[in-house]
């Protein structure tokens, strides 16, 4: 939605820092709208416009943007932005923190990029066992928004063993929606023989939700759209459960589930374990139109 009111309200060219959200068939469509993905900011010239995905990044990007006269939108996810704070309130109260996330992701480089000197990544039960820290009780933790919930509850239990007074958010930093797609998906399985999950092979929680899926014994795949599906998966399947990733466009599932109508499954029924009605605003820079034109240029001859 953002990126596509900021090339009707502004025009074509706008840069977007990394993928907007990590779904091909989004950035396949606002690239042809006149988006440019770019993950360095010097490809990005000055005084152009540029919309920060919802992943976010670090304030030295900011900083950068500000030194190269780029015009942002910031389109973090406010859950990121929430995890964004809490973790410099931690570093602001002397705390070292423990991110639970997967390394190389670009939301955890935004979130280590916060608190660098203060903040330990860890990705496994392990790596909590061997985090090296100053001081045991001046511990807290954030996580990455994207996660698995069962395996970030086994992350968060050993932290809880080893530092007894760790200090957590007010509130979990999991995602509403990640969450609900995988208690669904919990219950799809089991009425399912094969669940298939649209979504990017990029997308963490897509990934995640195919992970929980399989956890449960039943087969699931990460498909992209209909065409993706192979025939052969669906040898002896009576039931096929479908879900999609947080940024999947419903268009996609229409149409997916459209193809397993054509190949035989007819009866299509709804599973809800859940209402979300939880909206968010836009940008700032959007609702108070606080992008400019960029400078005029004086020519002379």
């Amino acid at each position: 939605e953002v990126g596509d009111l900021v090339l009707k309200r502004y025009g074509p060219p706008v840069y977007v820092r990394h993928e907007i959200v990590h779904n091909r068939h989004v950035v396949d469509k606002l690239r042809t709208q006149g988006a440019r993905f770019v993950e360095d900011l010097g490809d990005v010239p000055p005084g152009s416009l540029l919309i920060f995905s919802a992943h976010g990044v670090a304030p030295a990007v900011r900083d950068e943007a500000r030194a190269r006269g780029l015009r942002v939108v910031d389109a973090t996810c406010p859950l990121v932005t929430k995890v964004h704070l809490e973790a410099l309130r931690f570093a602001r109260e002397g705390y070292e923190i423990l991110l639970i996330g997967h390394r190389g992701h670009v939301e955890v480089v935004g979130t280590l990029g916060h608190a660098p000197d203060r903040m330990h990544l860890v990705e496994s039960v392990a790596d909590v066992e061997r985090v090296a820290v100053c001081d045991l009780e001046r511990v807290a933790v954030v996580t990455q928004t994207t996660l698995s919930v069962d395996d970030t509850g086994e992350i968060l239990d050993a932290i809880r063993g080893r530092f007894p007074n760790v200090c957590t958010p007010r509130k979990d930093d999991i995602c509403y929606a990640t969450q609900n797609r995988q208690t669904a998906v919990k219950e799809l399985a089991r009425q399912s023989n094969l669940v298939l999950v649209i979504g990017s092979p990029a997308s963490s929680n897509a990934n995640r939700i195919v992970e929980v899926a399989t956890n449960q014994g039943t087969s699931a795949r990460l498909i992209e759209d209909a065409a993706d599906i192979d025939v052969a998966w669906l040898f002896d399947v009576h039931v096929v459960g479908l879900t999609a990733g947080a940024s999947t466009p419903e268009q996609l599932v229409q149409q997916t589930i459209a193809r397993l109508q054509a190949l035989g499954f007819a009866d299509v029924r709804d599973l809800r374990t859940a209402e979300e009605n939880v909206t968010f605003p836009l940008p700032r820079e959007l609702r108070t139109n606080a992008i400019k034109p960029p400078a005029a240029k004086l020519a002379t001859a």
